[in-house]
């Protein structure tokens, strides 16, 4: 299965900056819709949120700015599995034209399971949410290592 596309967008006016491209907090828009896709797929839909309290927290993210994004440009997120536990998943966004092949940024982010009512606090997954997981997982197993997962920035010494 080719990675899970949970966003689709043309790039608007607001969005852009006074050289014409994409405003670097727009990527984290444009994966944070994403990310709200992705939530739907593993059942954690808006109605299942209100009924159990449960969601999804981000606890780090990390974009890669990789090509130029330009106005009027349709673009759409793909998403992967990259690894999962009973209360985490981290997950890499990854944006390109729609229907393009050239990656044109990454987004590295681990996010959290939380249950509201209780602080809010972390909480395992349902057994529903789990199963989509690994589901989704499996189905995404003969795709190949994101390139920009666990990347940090840092000069180098010298």
């Amino acid at each position: 299965m080719p990675a899970l596309i949970t966003y689709k967008t043309p790039v608007i006016a607001d969005w852009v900056d006074y050289n014409g491209h994409l405003r670097d907090a727009f990527y984290l828009l444009i994966f944070s819709y994403a990310t709200d896709a992705f939530m739907d797929h593993i059942g954690l839909t808006s109605d299942a949120r209100d009924a159990t309290g449960n969601s999804l927290f981000t606890l780090e993210a990390h974009i890669n700015y990789l090509h130029e994004v330009k106005l009027g440009e349709e673009v759409e997120v793909r998403t992967q599995i990259v690894a999962h536990d009973r209360k985490r998943v981290q997950l890499y966004h990854s944006l390109y034209k729609a229907g393009g092949d050239e990656e044109l940024a990454a987004s590295d982010q681990m996010l959290l399971h939380v249950d509201l009512a209780a602080g809010p606090k972390s909480a395992p997954f349902s057994e529903h949410s789990l199963e989509a997981l690994c589901s989704l997982t499996e189905a995404q197993s003969d795709q190949p290592a994101p390139a920009y997962v666990g990347r940090t920035i840092g000069l180098s010494g010298k």
